[in-house]
């Protein structure tokens, strides 16, 4: 079971998506199918529905990069320690996206869409799959789309 914390600090979000919390526990219950982590365990993370100004500050805090960004991931467990966790019940880190981002990006989609790349791959850092060698991208981009088909 996956479980969702969803903060809310940008109004513009609310005229997307009625009910977060609903959203995301519809999307949830199918990606524990495909992520064998999340499989026999209660697995909490949060998520963050905020702007690029906020985006921006949290990217220069934590990654001393001066710019916004789609998604920001904050595990609480290196990829190596998450690995050897036993227990059942585990808060995974913390999640912020960009509603400006996603929403620029969405012109040429659909919000949905575009939002459910974003938080999916923010989930995904969450759990230990990064993008920096070839193979690890291939691996990565490979499960965000199988997860984006079942949802």
């Amino acid at each position: 079971m996956i479980k969702v914390n969803v903060e809310i600090n940008n109004k513009s979000w609310h005229k997307r998506i009625n009910n977060p919390k609903k959203y995301f526990n519809q999307k949830l219950k199918k990606i524990s199918k495909i992520i064998k982590f999340f499989r026999n365990r209660k697995i909490t993370f949060t998520i963050l529905l905020t702007n690029s100004l906020n985006m921006k500050k949290l990217n220069k805090k934590f990654r001393k990069l001066n710019q916004s960004t789609d998604v920001l991931s904050f595990p609480s467990y290196s990829p190596k320690k998450l690995k050897l966790i036993k227990e059942k019940k585990i808060y995974i880190g913390d999640l912020a996206a960009s509603y400006e981002i996603i929403n620029s990006r969405s012109k040429k989609t659909n919000f949905f869409v575009e939002f459910d790349k974003v938080w999916i791959h923010g989930l995904l850092h969450l759990v230990g799959y990064d993008h920096i060698e070839g193979r690890d991208y291939y691996k990565m981009n490979k499960t965000e789309k199988r997860i984006l088909n079942l949802i």
